[in-house]
């Protein structure tokens, strides 16, 4: 026999061996990679719940249940989604709008809504996503507003010592949530309030004139009532200096009066103990009063008044 025609039993069953420990390594391998694909499908189809969010479980785009509370929750793999909705209030901004007040002014209202969501289900239902839910409300926010402006006048809307504004914005909120609550929107409105009022272009030129022209009249009425009352200050000034000055002027001439009759009797008293110093005095004063400087006098020389100017004092 031909050595070809000889077979080796050891290395035959030698072969077997490795091809089992193969098979055994190869459904090692495929046992692990599906155990690792479960493990993967698993952990991909867990999510976090946090704080201050929804989490919406769709299923086939239907919603199936909403997750609120924070935590770790899942989704059936492939056929459930899960998308996240705020729960915390947000803040949006209304796009300006153009009104008519009651005296058919017009003027441009830009408000701003502090809202959120307070039922998602309902929310999704009837607005389908956050913009849907912003364009509702700020809908509403505009009809409302424009209605209850629409029952001021101009200077009640831009003046602030006239102006209800407080109470408005809180009307208005309550209105918004009442329309909003009707439709089942799931979102509500804590606070709407006017952040600026504007005038139309065409329009700021011709207020801002008709404003000047009434602060200038407001400032005129002021400067006429300062102008009475000063005049009235002034009349009573002068009538109370014109009775001080009476009142002075009386005084003034009684004791005038009785300094006169005081030295009149002090001169009685003087001149009445000499009779011939009261002539000779009553004299003197006649000539203080006739005689000036260019006054010519012509008198005998033995005459008592010539004797006295030349120092004779005996009248013999």
């Amino acid at each position: 026999m031909s050595d070809q025609s000889i077979v080796n039993m050891n290395e035959r069953g030698g072969g077997g061996g490795n091809q089992l420990r193969n098979r055994k390594f190869i459904k090692f391998g495929i046992f692990a990679v599906i155990f690792i694909a479960i493990l993967i499908i698993l952990f991909m189809n867990l999510f976090i719940v946090k704080e201050g969010e929804y989490k919406v479980v769709r299923q086939f785009g239907e919603v199936v249940r909403i997750e609120n509370s924070p935590g770790l929750s899942y989704k059936i793999p492939f056929i459930q989604s899960v998308t996240t909705l705020p729960k915390y209030q947000m803040t949006y901004d209304v796009s300006e709008a153009e009104i008519n007040t009651k005296d058919k002014k017009r003027m441009i209202i830009d408000n701003y809504a502090v809202w959120k969501i307070e039922d998602p289900i309902k929310m999704i239902s009837n607005a389908r996503t956050l913009q849907g839910a912003e364009a509702k409300m700020e809908e509403f926010i505009y009809s409302v507003t424009r209605t209850q402006l629409g029952q001021l006048d101009y200077d009640e809307i831009i003046n602030d010592e006239k102006s209800s504004r407080g109470s408005i914005n809180t009307e208005i909120t309550e209105m918004v949530n009442e329309l909003l609550a009707k439709d089942n929107y799931g979102i509500s409105v804590t606070d709407v309030r006017i952040k600026r009022t504007d005038l139309p272009p065409e329009n700021e030129q011709s207020v801002f004139t008709r404003m000047i022209s009434e602060r200038e009249s407001t400032a005129q009425e002021y400067l006429s009532k300062g102008d009475a009352q000063k005049n009235k200050i002034i009349a009573e000034t002068d009538r109370d200096v014109t009775k001080m000055l009476a009142a002075a002027k009386a005084e003034a001439e009684q004791i005038r009066a009785e300094g006169e009759a005081q030295a009149a009797r002090t001169y009685n008293e003087a001149f009445s103990k000499d009779q011939s110093f009261y002539s000779l005095y009553r004299t003197l004063e006649s000539y203080k009063k006739t005689i000036n400087g260019e006054t010519v006098i012509v008198l005998p020389s033995d005459s008592p008044y010539a004797r006295l100017l030349m120092g004779y004092t005996d009248t013999e």
